[in-house]
């Protein structure tokens, strides 16, 4: 008996020291590199350990990254190792990466949360607020399932107001029923997914009401996703006249984009989103829908956002970097694809973005925005008629 497990033991200490370690660009290689760096990190996962979402309490409650596939299935989200591995935050901005990030809006204008009263708008006076960059969520509590975190801050606009606010955030693992269900399609047993849920809160715990004429907030959204030369994004929007909706898309926010990185359907918005060139593109609430996506050609996943979008809330924040003559015309829903500036570059990821309307909250009112990410691979044929039913285009019709 002594023998047998005397070779078990050996058999253990074999198989553990000539484990293959995970590759780069793995779901198991950010677990491993998250756990080393950030102990207190919450791991969602279903029964059998495909779907997976790392989720950090120091990063403001901040999804990481996820998979479909388990630990050696890919990891969908950018994350910035050596800056993480530094310990370090940025003075302006802390670019650590991350598939879902809590910001809260506008950018830029007078009632910027970003520049300081007086200032120019210009990089060097652009400032990440701390408490939604370098300071923590507080964790309340956890299942294998969910996280749920709150943060109370004190935040001053470019014009001087002062906001009190409280944000809870929950962020919760679906499952693959949820998610057909949430898609209104069937998912067959040939697709592999993944997806979560944020649930942010925000509260105005001040005694004074937010009014339009001093500034207002929005909750914004944001992501980063891993790119590639054959990603492309998919945003739909309300077709009709320009009296009635305004223009489609403001596809200005870097400089003018030029056909060949963003294409105008009928009914549709392709933009490129191969992190080669720093752009962005945005849709008014008027033309706006709660959908968006990309397809990742070389890697054949569809990924989807849903969001809250309400009918008839046309007031949003807008964060052009000027003072404005129309501060509350701002987009509902964003893309955004990193590049080069001066020889420099943040990362190869691209985001997906949306935001609540400007927020007009009475003391101890508040008000919410669900955000979900949702990512399926497996069959093309099966993603093909995926993408038909949401978007109305196929997989080929994501290329330029």
């Amino acid at each position: 008996m002594k023998r047998y497990f005397y070779f078990l033991l050996v058999l253990f200490v074999f198989v553990s020291c000539n484990k293959e370690p995970n590759q780069k660009g793995t779901f198991g290689y950010d677990l491993e590199f998250l756990k080393q760096h950030h102990p207190d990190m919450v791991l969602l996962k279903d029964l059998n350990g495909s779907a997976q979402v790392i989720v950090l309490p120091a990063y403001q409650g901040r999804v990481m990254t996820s998979t479909s596939d388990g630990e050696k299935g890919l990891s969908y989200g950018w994350i910035n190792h050596d800056l993480i591995a530094t310990g370090a935050f940025s003075e302006h901005f802390t670019a650590l990466g991350g598939e879902e990030r809590f910001w809260l809006g506008p950018e830029g204008g007078q009632f910027s949360l970003f520049f300081k009263k007086g200032s120019d708008f210009t990089f060097n006076n652009w400032y990440v607020p701390k408490a939604i960059d370098s300071e923590a969520f507080n964790l309340i509590f956890s299942t294998n399932t969910e996280a749920k975190f709150e943060k109370t801050m004190q935040i001053e606009n470019y014009s001087g107001t002062r906001f009190d606010l409280k944000i809870n955030r929950t962020i919760s693992l679906l499952d693959q029923k949820t998610i057909g269900q949430l898609l209104g399609i069937e998912l067959s047993s040939a697709i592999r997914s993944v997806g979560f849920q944020s649930e942010n809160v925000l509260t105005n715990i001040g005694s004074k009401g937010w009014e339009k004429q001093s500034g207002l907030l929005s909750m914004w959204i944001l992501s980063m996703l891993q790119s590639n030369d054959q990603t492309n994004v998919v945003m739909p929007y309300k077709k009709g006249d320009s009296l009635s909706l305004g223009k489609i898309v403001t596809d200005d926010y870097f400089g003018k984009l030029t056909s060949d990185r963003l294409k105008i359907g009928d009914g549709y918005l392709l933009f490129k989103a191969d992190a080669k060139q720093r752009s962005k593109i945005g849709v008014s609430p008027k033309r706006a829908l709660p959908i968006a996506g990309s397809y990742d050609a070389k890697n054949k996943v569809l990924t989807i956002a849903q969001f809250t979008l309400s009918d008839g809330l046309t007031d949003y924040v807008n964060s052009a970097w000027k003072l404005q003559d129309n501060p509350f015309e701002g987009d509902a829903v964003n893309a955004y694809t990193d590049g080069p500036i001066d020889g420099k570059q943040m990362g190869k990821f691209y985001e997906l973005e949306s935001s609540s309307p400007a927020l007009s909250l009475a003391p101890m009112k508040n008000a919410k925005h669900i955000h979900r990410t949702i990512h399926l691979s497996g069959s093309t044929v099966k993603l093909n008629e995926i993408s038909k039913k949401l978007f109305g285009l196929e997989l080929d019709q994501m290329k330029f």
